[in-house]
């Protein structure tokens, strides 16, 4: 199932996301629900990697600075838009003091998206932009498929590429230029496909 929009009456609410099916994952974006397939196994592994990665060094301080809270798939609910789901997603605590109870109220400073068959389409064309409009700083894309990171910052409202980075590069890219990431230390090791 690739992404796509789902027909409601009137503008997206909550209730609509509660209604969805088993197995699809739904995203209210300025007012329209979009909806895609639950992410796969190898998807999920490159989340939990990354997420170990930066946690300890950036949330907790160990091994790094600290003043950030990262969390993975958070809900975020702003004004006008009831809630929209990165995959990891990172606030700075001197903006944010405390993890919300609920939803997150204020949009992250950086945001993850891992890019999968059915969601590509919808990470680039709908999020990327929608990311800017609410002034997301730093955005980065993994890509599984080309085992690329696309790593972007947010400049006077336009995104510009800080660079790409694939399996063997060793990198410190903002905003977490005091880690030291190996990128491939991310890619899951997935079973090859029938047929290839």
């Amino acid at each position: 199932m690739a992404y796509g929009k789902r027909e409601t009456e009137g503008v997206a609410t909550l209730a609509d996301i509660e209604a969805l099916p088993e197995g699809v994952v739904g995203e209210i974006i300025e007012g329209t629900l979009y909806v895609h397939a639950q992410p796969r196994a190898g998807h999920m592994d490159t989340l939990g990697g990354l997420f170990a990665a930066l946690r300890g060094p950036f949330q907790q301080g160990r091994g790094g600075p600290g003043g950030w809270w990262i969390q993975v798939e958070p809900g975020i609910r702003l004004e006008g838009s009831p809630e929209f789901i990165p995959d990891v997603a990172g606030w700075r605590k001197d903006r944010v003091a405390r993890i919300p109870t609920g939803s997150w109220l204020v949009a992250p400073d950086w945001a993850c998206e891992v890019l999968s068959p059915s969601t590509r389409a919808y990470d680039l064309r709908i999020k990327r932009p929608f990311y800017a409009r609410i002034g997301i700083k730093h955005l980065w894309f993994i890509d599984l498929d080309a085992r690329t990171l696309l790593v972007s910052e947010l400049r006077e409202g336009q995104w510009v590429e800080v660079g790409t980075y694939c399996d063997e590069d060793v990198i410190r890219v903002p905003p977490f230029e005091d880690l030291e990431l190996r990128l491939g230390e991310l890619w899951p090791l997935l079973e090859p496909t029938s047929g290839t």
